[in-house]
């Protein structure tokens, strides 16, 4: 058998592997369960890994004797889980977002992280917010440098092909319609969304709080909550905890994980409180920039006084 046929079989057993991941992590994703999408995703992007070092020349297509593993149970359910990640070489078990050493291929990108994450929140969030809930829910592992660049980049795209791509990673907006500092949003909401008013930073936070306690434990009134108790992820539990501390009533007096329908119950109070007037302010600010403002301007923000006076400078310098 040439080394080509071997190469050949070992990659088509790879593609037929990465298939039943995905299939595996969609499964969890629509059974909410975060801990397993989790362990998945992982082996996935492990599994990609190997591939694209086979198709490199990176790795020998010869199959290592602890290489050759099946997916346990790949057809659904739980079982779908137990699946054992690829090896690079050097024998250590390649993990979740991992990008760079061994010649490994990471599978989500940067950019696709963090849309995920806002997409969970549904709200502008801040690098540190969008990075411990890619951890937590995705196994991720961004940084908020990476997303800083990330805006920039994805202006700087616009710029160059305006509506080239389905969705920017763009600013969410002041009331002097500048780009709020370190808010990122998702060019694809509508542009109240996109507004921050006077009460917003707390809304935001009550709202991305019911969105994490919610992925935790279904709101009951929704279609969602079956009664059918979730395997609890200690990730998302501790980053629960720390936003319930931050609710009035939200966090128990005990040491123990926090209870996601008090959370809910708690954040919905407070968020009955400031979002209709939120809410109003928003409306009001996105009338004023559509009215206002060009296209680039209202993914990523007008020019400040300050912006303009440091590229005069720059210009003239030069």
């Amino acid at each position: 058998m040439t080394g080509w046929t071997i190469m050949g079989d070992r990659l088509d057993d790879l593609e037929r592997r990465i298939d039943e991941l995905r299939a595996g992590v969609r499964r969890a994703m629509r059974a909410r369960d975060p801990a397993a999408a989790r362990t998945l995703r992982a082996d996935l992007r492990a599994a990609e890994r190997t591939w694209d070092a086979l198709v490199s020349g990176d790795l020998d297509p010869a199959p290592a004797a602890d290489d050759s593993r099946e997916i346990a149970g790949s057809g659904k359910g739980a079982d779908s889980r137990k699946v054992t990640g690829s090896r690079s070489r050097g024998g250590s078990r390649s993990g979740a977002g991992s990008g760079s050493g061994g010649g490994g291929l990471r599978l989500v990108t940067v950019r696709e992280q963090a849309h995920q994450a806002l997409d969970l929140l549904g709200v502008p969030a801040q690098p540190r917010l969008i990075a411990a809930v890619n951890e937590a829910f995705f196994g991720g592992s961004l940084r908020g440098a990476q997303l800083t660049s990330l805006r920039r980049d994805e202006e700087r795209s616009f710029a160059s092909s305006p509506f080239g791509r389905p969705y920017y990673l763009c600013a969410a907006l002041t009331d002097r319609l500048s780009p709020a500092r370190g808010l990122l949003a998702v060019s694809a909401w509508p542009l109240e969304r996109r507004m921050v008013g006077p009460l917003s930073p707390r809304v935001h936070f009550l709202t991305c709080a019911v969105a994490v306690a919610r992925r935790l434990c279904p709101d009951p009134g929704s279609e969602a909550g079956t009664g059918t108790e979730m395997e609890p992820d200690p990730q998302v539990e501790r980053l629960l905890a720390r936003m319930a501390r931050n609710i009035p009533g939200g966090a128990a007096h005990d040491l123990g994980p926090p209870d996601p329908l008090r959370v809910i119950e708690a954040a919905r109070a407070e968020l009955a409180v400031h979002a209709g007037r939120d809410t109003r302010d928003r409306a009001e600010l996105a009338k004023r920039a559509a009215a206002q403002l060009g296209d680039r301007a209202r993914l990523f923000g007008a020019a400040t006084l300050s912006t303009v006076a440091r590229a005069a400078t720059g210009r003239a310098a030069t």
